[in-house]
């Protein structure tokens, strides 16, 4: 069996945990998606409570045999689910991966979990796997998505125009923005002082 560039890992901050996706996780991540119905968001793929088992075994293939590495988000206070996200993307040769298919229950929007969450997997990439570059893609119309990924650090590298096929037929265009190896310091700087890591 191929041993992948990205290998299992538990990220631990001061609020989350990130640990592997597994079909273990099923029912949390069914509670956590009726927080805010978050499958109803017509720009963001979110599973439903009945599409959620596919997607973790969608997800779980896509770690098997394309070197992906989907993670639940738990609260570390409770241990609660509260969200998902990856590795998407994932260019072993070139050592650049995009993160993705983020989402945290309603109740933990806003707040520091996202930062903590992109902080862990940032630092992972770059100091740990030493990506060159991590990107960030997002529907041209979430525009929250949009503005946090700006927040973090990234740079808007351009518009994909009709990306992809929607759901309903339409089309999506996908806004690409990324964080490079040498821009990461100074993000990592950044993104310390928000989560009050700074002395």
């Amino acid at each position: 069996m191929k041993t992948h560039w990205i290998q299992p890992v538990t990220l631990i901050g001061e609020h989350v945990i990130l640990e592997p996706l597994a079909l273990e996780h099923l029912e949390g991540i069914k509670e956590a998606v009726k927080d805010g119905e978050l499958w109803n968001l017509w720009f963001t793929s979110v599973p439903s409570p009945e599409t959620a088992e596919a997607a973790i075994k969608t997800a779980i293939d896509l770690r098997e045999n394309a070197g992906w590495m989907p993670f639940i988000v738990r609260e570390k206070a409770t241990g609660k689910i509260i969200g998902s996200t990856r590795y998407c993307n994932v260019d072993e040769v070139n050592q650049r991966l995009e993160i993705g298919y983020t989402w945290y229950s309603e109740s933990y929007q806003r707040t520091a979990v996202n930062t903590e969450c992109k902080y862990l997997l940032l630092t992972h990439a770059f100091e740990k796997l030493e990506s060159i570059a991590v990107e960030f893609r997002t529907n041209w119309h979430n525009h929250r998505s949009r503005a946090a990924i700006a927040r973090l650090g990234a740079k808007q590298d351009g518009v994909l125009r009709n990306h992809q096929k929607s759901v309903n037929g339409g089309y999506r265009d996908t806004v690409v923005f990324s964080i490079i190896n040498l821009e990461w310091p100074v993000v990592k700087k950044a993104l310390e002082f928000k989560l009050g890591k700074s002395q």
